[in-house]
């Protein structure tokens, strides 16, 4: 499973109840009844490790007095600032004072922490739902988006890249010159929310903001399910929103132009075809794969993509190549093994 975006809420938000429960417990519960103190820290020894990357876990050993009996125990939980020779406030259980715990304030952070975690969850969610409505107020996005019809030309090769080594990444489409075409440049980034994107026609110097959600990964690593790889756009599955602007992909695993194996795309719309595509090295230029060995293109990269279409309103195209550049699929359902199939059958 893909821990970011969807995935990421929802578990950010079970961290957040556990953590509210066990703060309430450890602040209100756990230690009913019990009577406070001061306690001496005498010694704080760092466990052994069972692998080396492992979290170093310390014993705190504390010494206390109750009724004028001196008590020596094992203190329940660790903090950066003990040293031996420190106090620290502890509780004990009057009837039996050797069961001790920590004092309440370990109960507050965990609370706090709780508190704090589910409220970024719940305004990230808000901030994402406003930034969707005010998108759709502005654009004709998502179910609403409607895209050029097609205008063939003549046909001509196009390069499909994407930005690697940095987080805000996006991607461009760009002719034999080089000269970008269509790109999309991301101008929010955000663990839990959409990111935002402006997807720019170059040709038609045209700006369209669009909300691209974080990948959802469900894998099954299995011979009877098919693994499945999608993400929101605008609000809405990307597959679904192909599908309902008539997008068809035929994908067969291939060579081609030296590769050793990649995926080979035929793009349909509305039953004409639309584009060819082939998965390409991060050199997607020939003369750059030739520059970079032969190895340079050999080993495909998820995200680089050469082109070859008569389409000349390049937009639906280009949201059809972001949505196999952004996922791990090689099919138009998100997933894999239609390719696969389709493969054989050729």
């Amino acid at each position: 499973m893909s821990f970011q975006g969807v995935r990421l809420r929802y578990f950010a938000m079970v961290i957040a109840v556990i953590a509210i429960v066990g703060g309430v417990y450890l602040t209100f519960f756990q230690s009913r009844g019990f009577l406070k103190t001061t306690a001496e820290i005498i010694s704080v020894e760092e466990l052994p490790k069972a692998f080396e990357d492992d979290d170093a876990q310390y014993d705190v050993t504390v010494r206390y007095e109750v009724d004028g009996k001196t008590y020596t125990e094992k203190l329940d939980f660790y903090s950066p600032s003990f040293e031996a020779g420190k106090t620290v406030d502890i509780s004990y259980d009057p009837s039996n004072p050797s069961v001790i715990h920590g004092g309440g304030g370990f109960g507050i952070y965990v609370l706090v922490a709780g508190i704090v975690i589910l409220a970024v969850v719940i305004i990230s969610i808000i901030r994402g739902r406003q930034s969707l409505k005010k998108i759709k107020e502005t654009e004709a996005v998502g179910k609403e988006a409607v895209y050029p019809p097609s205008d063939p030309g003549e046909e001509r090769e196009l390069y499909f890249l994407t930005d690697l080594g940095t987080a805000k990444y996006g991607h461009h489409l760009e002719d034999a010159e080089r000269r970008v075409l269509y790109e999309a440049k991301m101008t929010k980034y955000t663990l839990t929310a959409p990111f935002g994107f402006d997807f720019i026609d170059h040709v038609n110097q045209r700006t369209t903001a669009h909300l691209v959600g974080h990948e959802e990964a469900s894998e099954w690593d299995t011979l009877l399910f098919d693994n499945h790889y999608t993400f929101k756009f605008d609000g809405e599955d990307i597959w679904k929103h192909l599908k309902r602007n008539g997008i068809r992909v035929d994908s067969k695993l291939g060579g081609g132009s030296g590769k050793l194996v990649g995926v080979n795309h035929v793009i349909y719309r509305n039953d004409e075809e639309l584009a060819r595509v082939e998965s390409t090295g991060k050199y997607v230029h020939e003369e750059d794969a030739q520059e970079h060995g032969k190895l340079g293109n050999a080993v495909p990269v998820k995200g680089f993509y050469r082109v070859w279409t008569r389409e000349q309103n390049l937009e639906l195209l280009f949201v059809t190549l972001l949505a196999f550049a952004r996922t791990e699929a090689s099919a138009d359902n998100g997933g894999n093994y239609k390719t696969l199939l389709n493969t054989l059958k050729g």
